[in-house]
């Protein structure tokens, strides 16, 4: 499903939480939406999953508004990092629902996953642990099998063994199966190579949107001393540089090949060191 983002713009009284962000989705990824706290992802999400409208701007998802729309939030599921279920419902509950209301419900999978991470149907979502209750959001995101499916931080209380799990089953769904699915989540580096493409806000704005592949290959960090790094960044795209006792590291987007026959030192830049680089505010991104 094509997701085509125009002018989007979100307001709360005086505080601005999305203003003119544009960009499409055009086919099945595993896109990563990066950003600090208040940088307008949760608002994206709950905007393009159809639960709110939008200040300015628009959404579409072939074409169409997702809001009050039947049949585009029977293709979107979001899983939020907690109270996504009514507490009083019991496990069974909780899936015959969601069974009914996505037509491409797979419950073997479900039925598998509840073995996974020890789920008992019986239970009340209100008796669950944290970890327990984000385990049951999982299991109805990957069941849903909606051709656009929503993480937004959904492991809260999970384990690592558990979070890993998780991201296992998830690559072995999407290579079965295709489908758009959009992962906002602060453990960068724990899910980073999953990523096909990153899309990264800043205070509402859009600073970044590429290839994961090419943000890989293409941002460096780049070490010598301060003279010989000032040289070698000269013209070059420079998303930040640190000076210490004659020497200097710059945070360099460009042709890393051309830094290592500089002589001097060079190291890739993990995506989520790129997203704090972008997103801080003396750099006004």
């Amino acid at each position: 499903m094509k997701i085509e983002v125009k002018n989007l713009t979100k307001k709360y009284r005086d505080k601005v939480a999305l203003e003119n962000v544009s960009f499409t989705l055009d086919e099945p990824k595993i896109y990563g939406l990066l950003g600090r706290n208040g940088a307008g992802k949760t608002t994206f999400m709950n905007i393009l999953s159809g639960q709110i409208l939008a200040s300015g701007g628009e959404i579409l998802i072939d074409g169409e508004n997702p809001f009050d729309n039947q049949r585009l939030t029977e293709s979107i599921c979001l899983i939020k990092e907690g109270n996504n279920f009514k507490k009083d419902l019991k496990v069974r509950n909780v899936l015959k629902i969601y069974s009914y209301f996505y037509p491409n419900w797979d419950q073997e999978l479900a039925d598998y996953m509840l073995k996974e991470y020890h789920l008992h149907l019986n239970t009340k979502v209100k008796a669950l642990s944290k970890g327990m209750e984000s385990a049951l959001g999982i299991i109805v995101g990957l069941a849903s099998k909606a051709l656009i499916t929503i993480f937004d931080e959904p492991y809260i209380g999970l384990d690592a063994p558990s979070r890993k799990r998780f991201y296992e089953i998830l690559l072995e769904e999407y290579q079965t199966e295709k489908r758009t699915i959009i992962f906002s989540t602060h453990l960068i580096d724990e899910v980073s190579l999953m990523f096909e493409e990153v899309l990264i806000l800043s205070e509402g704005s859009l600073v970044l949107k590429e290839e994961a592949d090419a943000l890989r290959r293409n941002t460096y960090a780049v070490s010598g001393t301060i003279e010989e790094v000032e040289r070698f960044i000269t013209g070059k795209d420079i998303l930040d540089s640190k000076q210490l006792v004659g020497m200097m590291t710059a945070y360099v987007y460009g042709n890393a090949e051309e830094a290592k026959q500089s002589g001097l030192q060079v190291e890739g830049i993990p995506i989520q060191e790129l997203m704090i680089h972008l997103t801080e505010k003396k750099r006004g991104a």
